[in-house]
């Protein structure tokens, strides 16, 4: 059987009021009962004790005080009664030599000269009561006693009076209760509703949820730890869908990457085998077949660097090494193609410059980034630059070229992207996973590298590597594929 939690909530706070309210009924019923009953016996003590202190003044004539008594208690619904040591009743008169109605242990308490007390009895009388008897001494000798009887009818009228006023307490708190624990119960199913509905919507593959979260209580707690699940849930999506967008991206650029050399190729082999190429062309086809084999080489060997570099299996031989040297040396290496496009390449940087890294992946580096400046500058200049910071040495490799749109230039790091597509025909690079692996490499030797541009003012890189020689450093960007 389906029972909703909202009941659940609403009967356990009734079934505890209801508990608590009838415990603490019975209680105080009890204790306005011994409170009431007390107060009528102790009047009656009263009323005896002052009738023994007049006995005692007339002790000569006893009846006159004690009608005098009778008449007076009688208005206030006492009975009184004079009895002897033996239990015979003295006065009234007209009751004389009767018994009174206490038992052997009642007249031996008397006898030892102990005021018997009953709070309420509903047997001897006829009638519920209160009753006190008490001894009756002279010269330190148990004559008799004096027993007092008042009937408790008007007692019982109050105590239900007061019964039926707690009754209607009792009902009026239990109404509200219900109504209070209906809202508060209501309250709460609507919290976890709330997380019932983002918890299905997530399940749906819809992580764009947000639960109230007022962290006062376990409830809200709940909801702050959910909200931070969903955000790490859409973050984590998200980042797939990045990942399968770049996976996507990378087989498309692959496949044209690869497309051009193969149909080539493929246009080659077949012309010769049937000869439908001249014989003075066939030495050019044949050169052609080995400029594209050897660009397929290269796209295979650059793939493989930059995965061998993402899954840290390149390893590092750092030295020191004097920064103008290797400028001089990337300079003498490209002035041939800085010169085929008029540009200048300037070396700024002091002799005693040195940095931490491994010669040939540095070289690899720096020669990437200048290459690029290269080929997208013209009648230009590239400066090569070295400094020392606070902590790292910084290389800038600055240009005049065409620049780089805003939009793009976080894109420059993933692979196969490409902000020219006039690229495709460069031979250095030619593949757009050369500043891949840049990033890549300056990441594991613990460096940062930055990239400044404008559109038609020039693009500066700049690359900070620390001075320190930490003992491992293996930090790889993820977030470039």
């Amino acid at each position: 059987m389906r029972i909703k939690y909202i009941y659940q909530l609403i009967g356990s706070h009734i079934s505890i009021l209801i508990i608590a309210l009838l415990i603490l009924s019975l209680l105080f019923t009890h204790f306005v009962e011994n409170l009431i009953f007390q107060n009528k016996v102790d009047e009656l003590l009263s009323f005896g004790d002052e009738i023994l202190s007049v006995i005692d003044q007339s002790s000569i004539e006893t009846e006159k005080p004690l009608k005098q008594y009778n008449e007076v208690l009688r208005a206030r619904n006492i009975r009184l009664i004079m009895f002897d040591n033996k239990g015979s009743i003295l006065s009234p008169f007209v009751d004389r030599f009767k018994q009174i109605q206490l038992d052997e242990k009642e007249l031996q308490q008397i006898s030892n000269g102990e005021t018997v007390v009953i709070k309420h009895d509903i047997q001897r009388f006829d009638q519920e009561a209160s009753l006190v008897a008490i001894p009756y001494v002279i010269d330190q000798k148990v004559q008799g006693g004096i027993l007092l009887i008042a009937p408790i009818s008007n007692t019982q009228d109050m105590i239900s009076s007061l019964n039926r006023a707690l009754l209607y307490t009792v009902i009026i708190s239990l109404s509200i209760s219900l109504l209070l624990s209906w809202l508060l119960s209501k309250l709460h199913v609507r919290r976890i509703q709330h997380i019932r509905e983002a918890t299905s919507m997530i399940a749906d593959g819809n992580y764009n949820v947000n639960v109230p979260d007022r962290t006062l209580d376990e409830l809200g707690e709940l909801a702050a730890d959910f909200n931070q699940m969903a955000s790490k849930l859409r973050e984590s999506n998200d980042e797939i869908n990045r990942l399968e967008k770049r996976r996507r991206q990378f087989i498309a650029d692959v496949s044209h990457e690869l497309r051009t050399p193969l149909t080539t190729i493929s246009g080659i082999i077949e012309g010769l085998k049937n000869n439908m190429i001249p014989e003075q062309e066939k030495d050019k086809g044949l050169n052609l077949i080995s400029t594209e084999s050897k660009r397929l080489i290269r796209l295979v060997n650059e793939n493989l660097d930059y995965e061998n570099i993402r899954s840290l299996q390149i390893p590092l031989n750092k030295v020191d090494i004097q920064l103008l040297d290797i400028f001089e040396i990337i300079k003498e290496h490209l002035i041939t193609q800085a010169e085929q496009k008029n540009n200048r390449v300037i070396i700024h940087v002091d002799e005693d410059i040195y940095i931490h890294a491994d010669y040939d992946r540095l070289m690899q580096i720096l020669i990437n980034i200048t290459k690029n400046s290269i080929q997208f500058t013209s009648d230009g200049t590239i400066w090569l630059r070295g400094k020392k910071g606070y902590n790292e040495v910084i290389i800038e490799i600055e240009d005049t070229g065409i620049g780089i749109d805003s939009k793009e230039i976080e894109m420059i790091w993933h692979r196969f992207y490409k902000a020219d597509i006039s690229r495709r025909n460069n031979p250095y690079g030619e593949f757009g996973l050369g500043l891949a692996i840049v990033k890549q490499l300056v990441n594991l030797h613990g460096g940062e590298i930055s990239v400044d541009s404008k559109k038609q003012h020039g693009t500066k890189f700049v690359i900070a590597f620390p001075i320190s020689k930490p003992e491992t450093v293996n930090r790889i960007d993820k977030s470039v594929d």
